[in-house]
């Protein structure tokens, strides 16, 4: 028998042992799961049915919203079931095309920030080429691009992991499928796989984190010569930007930019860019921008409006 199948079902050890903290954590991430969906259709719906659509940042912030609720998804709802049950328990397959999908879409969301980090940089530092540059087609196919890049990412994971023998032991210390985990349950040298991580997952990662944080000192180097209402909305829009950058990227260094060890404080800094992040995106993108708000209020105030109509 290939040494492979001998193991086709993982446990997950999950956040904690005790019941009752896995009970007050299942009642956090139930406010934090409603609280991404219930932020991020705000934002899509609000964006979709009014002209701000047709502006690139927003069109991006379209695009981010929607892998924020399919990225989330493929982690938090079975987090939550896990914290409940008993035996926490996930199959070979699942494992794996949880794996896929989660860096298949981590990855659509690290690119998409970085195309729009690069829409306020061509928006601020280049303003008399700005609608050239991000026509509607330049747009579609820089979420295109990113789309492409998070697969061919993804796909590297996978087929890392994917031909790994696993013999037993099956506990996974963590609550969910990923790479480091599972390379610590292989019954075979992964040194050179997780070299082979670091360069995959933890590279893209930091140039990825490297560009943004250039862009944004143009940015702020550019705008030291503009008028102080103009740098003012320049500096809020960036400063939310870079609130959303380092929330997401720096637990993500932490854990992907180091030789292939797993540390207890894993799942915590795991929680930031699965769960955390993409909770804060909403409100960091809505509170600190008036345009959205506008927006929002005057959708909003336009739909009651006509439902309260005879």
């Amino acid at each position: 028998m290939d040494q492979s199948n001998n193991v086709t079902i993982f446990i997950l050890l999950g956040l904690s042992k005790n019941k009752n903290i896995e009970i007050l954590c299942f009642v956090l991430f139930l406010f934090c799961y409603i609280a991404i969906w219930v932020g991020n259709l705000l934002i899509m719906i609000s964006i979709t049915c009014s002209p701000l659509m047709n502006q690139p940042m927003y069109f991006f912030l379209n695009c981010l919203s929607l892998s924020d609720l399919c990225y989330t998804s493929t982690v938090t709802p079975k987090l939550m079931t896990d914290l409940l049950a008993e035996r926490k328990t996930i199959s070979y397959s699942n494992c794996m095309t949880q794996l896929f999908i989660l860096h298949f879409l981590g990855g659509v969301e690290i690119f998409i920030l970085t195309g729009m980090a690069y829409d306020r940089y061509v928006a601020i530092c280049k303003p008399l080429h700005y609608t050239v540059i991000m026509s509607r087609q330049r747009c579609h196919a820089i979420v295109t691009a990113c789309c492409t890049g998070a697969l061919i990412h993804s796909a590297s994971q996978f087929l890392l992991t994917i031909f790994l023998p696993f013999c037993g032991p099956n506990e996974i210390d963590h609550y969910f499928c990923d790479v480091y985990p599972l390379l610590k349950l292989a019954c075979t040298d992964t040194y050179r796989i997780g070299l082979l991580v670091i360069v995959n997952s933890g590279l893209i990662a930091l140039m990825t984190f490297v560009i943004l944080m250039v862009s944004y000192f143009l940015i702020l180097y550019t705008i030291r010569a503009y008028p102080a209402e103009s740098r003012t909305k320049a500096l809020s829009t960036c400063s939310s930007h870079v609130t959303v950058v380092v929330l997401f990227f720096v637990p993500v260094l932490f854990i992907y930019i180091r030789p292939a060890t797993t540390f207890p404080e894993d799942k915590v800094f795991a929680l930031f860019y699965t769960i955390i992040a993409p909770m804060f995106n909403p409100l960091i993108y809505t509170l600190r921008n008036m345009e959205m708000k506008n927006a929002m209020r005057k959708m909003w105030c336009h739909y009651f409006y006509h439902k309260e109509m005879p």
